[in-house]
């Protein structure tokens, strides 16, 4: 706790300082991202970088690799060089209050994209609603499923705002399938493609009549599918994503897993810089902004895998 104090202390003297959130307009942004190994982040990141192109805004971009005290030590960084404004997708539950209380201190407005700072939020969240959309992904492997089985869960990081949103979403839809038996459940650490093959692989050997999987991420998703690929069970197996992932699009309509969520990346990173612009011009804007995602099938994947929202 002393060293957060300090950073606090420095980053409020850090304020006084710079000003920069006093200009009129935003010269520069800080873009700090969870992983950019991930499919997800790296489109809002072009599309942020995209978008300030546009308007002449100078991106500096860091990249905590799944890090919480990385990202932490990303930021003070980035609340030296004159930023703006800072756009921020924490990199995990743990600390994620820190970094938005270090530039509310200096002075810098924040804009959280897909998570949110429990405790500290910053001036608005943008994110998908994976409430209703996790609860879309989970009604069509139910359904498709024929409403009864055996279920696994591979959640994503544990306590990140998605997760804890997916979760909630799926629990909404299980409780109109009764014969549906949840038989494991496993948190990940980064949302990856391989840790959703290990984990499969070890659910389905300790569960070999597994019928329905609902995987928080494609990439988990992508990992499932491969390892049921390998183990072959004689029954068939439903398989839900969600992200929309350009790699799972493609995969998804060859078949290799069932469903997912679409999420409106492009989008995102868009209306990440549009909210920085007005919080910095002193405009008003809400809290909390969520937006859609589409539920996408074999049946209308075509449309995202040629033009990603």
């Amino acid at each position: 706790m002393t060293f957060v104090r300090t950073l606090l202390t420095s980053a409020a003297i850090l304020g006084l300082t710079l000003g920069s959130a006093n200009a009129a307009e935003v010269k520069k942004i800080g873009l700090a991202v969870a992983n950019l190994q991930a499919n997800f982040f790296n489109q809002i990141k072009q599309s942020v970088e995209a978008e300030a192109k546009k308007r002449g805004i100078e991106v500096v971009t860091v990249d905590a690799k799944g890090d919480g005290p990385t990202q932490i030590n990303q930021i003070q960084d980035l609340l030296t060089q004159n930023i703006d404004a800072l756009i921020y997708i924490p990199a995990g539950a743990a600390a994620a209050t820190v970094p938005v209380k270090l530039a509310k201190a200096a002075g810098v407005p924040v804009i959280n994209v897909d998570r949110n700072a429990e405790g500290a939020p910053g001036d608005t969240f943008l994110a998908t609603d994976s409430v209703s959309s996790a609860k879309g992904v989970c009604d069509y492997i139910l359904k498709e499923a024929g409403g009864k089985g055996d279920m696994v869960i591979i959640h994503g990081q544990k306590g990140t705002t998605p997760e804890v949103d997916r979760s909630k979403g799926c629990a909404e839809a299980l409780k109109a399938y009764p014969e549906v038996k949840i038989v494991a459940e496993q948190y990940s650490n980064m949302w990856a493609q391989d840790e959703g093959f290990q984990i499969m692989q070890n659910m389905l050997q300790a569960n070999p009549n597994i019928s329905i999987v609902f995987a928080q991420a494609d990439g988990l998703a992508l990992g499932a599918a491969q390892a049921i690929k390998v183990a072959n069970p004689s029954q068939k197996v439903v398989v839900g994503g969600f992200d929309g992932d350009t790699a799972a699009l493609e995969a998804l309509g060859k078949g290799v897993f069932n469903v997912t969520a679409t999420q409106q990346t492009q989008k995102m990173g868009r209306e990440a810089v549009e909210n920085a612009v007005k919080i910095v011009a002193g405009e008003k804007v809400p809290p909390v902004q969520l937006l859609d995602a589409t539920l996408t099938t074999k049946d209308n994947v075509a449309e995202f895998i040629a033009n990603h929202p």
